[in-house]
């Protein structure tokens, strides 16, 4: 059995270098260390990584588009990792990881093909919103958390009148 730098298997997973360093600290992948801390992946294990990804290729594949976009005018744009990628129907399910946060998205079946995505690519979460929602969290009593308020009243000194 050989073992692989992270790069090697990166490279091998056809996923970014800090993709598979995240997917090692979440603990998605098994990985030995070095006597100086350094992570090492066997091959196996990069095989078992490309199992899913390899039964996918049977698919035929997606309409080409003539045309690309240079850029959108959509400023709330969110950068990060495709989690997974759930396919049923007309409908996807595409879970992006974003920071320590997760954002899921549904979209159409075609739309997934057309974007190649497959888990651990690098996407763009494009958000245009015509609502914003407020919310409050409540405190164990079911009472919506209030400021606390200054307990000095008007007119009164320091010395207490």
């Amino acid at each position: 059995m050989r073992l692989l730098t992270v790069r090697e298997a990166a490279a091998r997973l056809g996923v970014g270098y800090s993709t598979l360093k995240h997917w090692i600290y979440e603990g998605r992948v098994r990985t030995r260390l070095t006597s100086g801390g350094h992570h090492r992946i066997a091959d196996n294990e990069v095989d078992r990584l490309l199992a899913p990804a390899a039964a996918a290729k049977g698919r035929p594949p997606a309409p080409e588009r003539s045309g690309a976009i240079v850029s959108i005018s959509g400023r709330n744009q969110l950068r990060g990792y495709v989690d997974e990628v759930r396919v049923e129907g007309l409908l996807a399910q595409v879970r992006l990881r974003i920071g320590d946060q997760t954002l899921t998205a549904i979209i159409t079946r075609d739309a997934v093909e057309e974007l190649k995505l497959r888990r651990g690519d690098e996407a763009l979460a494009v958000v245009k919103a015509t609502e914003v929602m407020v919310a409050r969290e409540a405190d164990t009593a079911g009472h919506a958390r209030k400021r606390p308020r200054a307990t000095r009243r008007a007119g009164a000194g320091p010395a207490g009148r």
